[in-house]
């Protein structure tokens, strides 16, 4: 069948009352969490991983992974959506990826136009996403039958990229980045080996002989650790919220919108393709990029709707992008897609080139599901940004209690083990110490879902080469590969050795 064909059958299927439905929900909590300060994607996604394993228990196993997965992928690009709500209105990002909207989303809202910039923001975002589905439609094929023709030792060292490059790029330290991945790898060979059949630290423990969870894992780092980050750290309440007016934006502003949000939508999605790049590196290069070659780039920081309509652009363009590796390659380019890319594997489904061949159902069911959750968002946005305005206010008191709710029962109607609630709490006061430390987790999560896929093709490039090393090297695409890996990693250390810090300037 061509890619139109396969579209229209993902359209079928996405158009399904229950699917609608789970897309419905997934933006809807995808805007939530991004308005609430702290959650995150990461947070939000792992959190409702059991829910949604629950709640689709009586499907069939395809169906079940498809509406997981529209749940799940309305959660992430929502959640994009919804943290330029926060910054605009209290000069507080909902997300990291929200934090350059502040510049002049807070001072557009002081001057009376927070309407005019949350209209924009969801406009942008509205197109961003589009434009980057398109593209996701164009290029996943294609990028599908390259990916075929790899063998172990090419996936190997792509993996081994793909670890490389969030490793690199997640948190202030690359150093503690790289420990993290190494936690991550470590964790990844507990259990029965799957070619020897040996027990690898085990400790003679049964509970251990499956391995540790990943379900388990993330709820526990990202969820429970931000409770306890709210809990033991007192944080003060933000400040008064502005006043939203007209939420009508002006010919003047959608003119001056325009030209930001087309290069924000191309620049975003090449920025997301990039293993480890993210929204967050997204939405300050379409910044940077706008004010450099702006007339008047004194306004920007003043409140020029310019820098709103390129980050909020940008930034959902980039998550859509970050797809593309996840589904035609099996790498995730963020530590959000990773946590995906685990929900997914739960479900039996292997994310990669042969993901479009053996789960069409899957794939071009979620693509068809992000053009109608993109649609929702901009119908649920600009009516009801009011609303949403009101849970930056929720008590604490009834936050906190929820999400524990949520992270215990989910787990535990998943895993159905009083161990896996001992652990989820472990790693809920493990993953409070190690933000309270710096030391970034989505490299821990990715190292554990990478970790076992490495090894067996590792085993597999040297079974195939009778124990040759130089298989890796003597393959064209599998040393690219390896050269891109090692550079990744040591041009920030050797540039940090000679004071040459990369500072991204946002002042000017």
């Amino acid at each position: 069948m061509s890619t139109f064909e396969y579209l229209l059958h993902g359209f079928e299927t996405a158009l399904t009352w229950y699917n609608i439905l789970f897309a419905f929900v997934g933006v809807l909590i995808g805007t939530a969490v991004g308005v609430l300060p702290g959650i995150g994607p990461m947070s939000g996604v792992a959190l409702l991983i059991p829910v949604t394993a629950s709640i689709t228990g009586g499907l069939p196993p395809e169906t079940a992974a498809t509406s997981a997965i529209i749940l799940l992928a309305g959660v992430y690009y929502g959640a994009m959506y919804g943290g330029s709500t926060t910054s605009i209105l209290i000069n507080t990002p909902g997300e990291s990826s929200s934090v350059v909207t502040t510049l002049d989303g807070y001072q557009m809202a002081k001057k009376g136009r927070a309407g005019s910039a949350l209209s924009i923001a969801a406009i942008g975002s509205f197109v961003g996403g589009v434009v980057t589905i398109i593209a996701l439609i164009a290029l996943a094929q294609p990028l599908s039958n390259i990916a075929l023709k790899f063998g172990p030792a090419e996936y190997f060292s792509l993996m081994l990229l793909g670890l490389a490059a969030v490793s690199g790029l997640a948190g202030k330290s690359v150093t503690k980045a790289l420990i993290m991945t190494v936690c991550g790898l470590l964790l990844g060979t507990i259990g029965i080996d799957n070619v020897s059949g040996i027990a690898r630290f085990t400790f003679d423990i049964p509970w251990l002989y499956q391995g540790i969870e990943f379900l388990t894992i993330a709820v526990g780092l990202f969820a429970l650790g931000e409770v306890f980050k709210t809990i033991l750290e007192k944080e003060e309440e933000d400040g008064n919220i502005a006043k939203i007016n007209n939420m009508l934006p002006t010919k003047e502003e959608m003119k001056e919108s325009a030209g930001p949000i087309a290069r924000g939508s191309i620049l975003g999605f090449f920025v997301g393709i990039l293993p480890g790049a993210g929204a967050t590196l997204a939405s300050f290069f379409s910044y940077l990029l706008e004010k450099r070659i702006s007339k008047n780039p004194e306004k920007f920081g003043t409140g020029t709707i310019a820098g709103v309509a390129a980050p909020e652009t940008a930034n959902n363009a980039a998550s859509g992008g970050a797809m593309i590796p996840l589904l035609t390659l099996g790498i995730p380019g963020s530590g959000t897609t990773a946590i995906l890319m685990g929900a997914l594997m739960m479900y039996n489904v292997q994310p990669g080139p042969l993901l479009f061949d053996d789960h069409p159902q899957v794939a071009w069911g979620l693509i068809a599901s992000m053009f109608i959750g993109n649609f929702m968002l901009l119908i649920l946005n600009l009516p009801l940004v009011k609303v949403f305005a009101k849970i930056i206010q929720t008590p604490k008191q009834f936050l906190i209690p929820m999400i524990i709710a949520i992270s215990i029962f989910g787990v535990y109607a998943v895993q159905v083990s009083t161990n896996d609630l001992l652990l989820l709490l472990g790693c809920g006061v493990f993953g409070y110490f190690l933000n309270k430390n710096d030391y970034p987790i989505a490299p821990l999560v990715l190292g554990l879902i990478l970790g076992p896929m490495i090894e067996n093709n590792l085993r597999r490039a040297l079974t195939i080469s009778n124990g040759d090393y130089g298989v890796f090297f003597t393959r064209p695409i599998s040393l690219a590969f390896l050269i891109v890996t090692v550079l990744w990693l040591t041009i920030p250390v050797l540039l940090k050795a000679r004071g040459k810090k990369v500072v991204i300037n946002v002042e000017g």
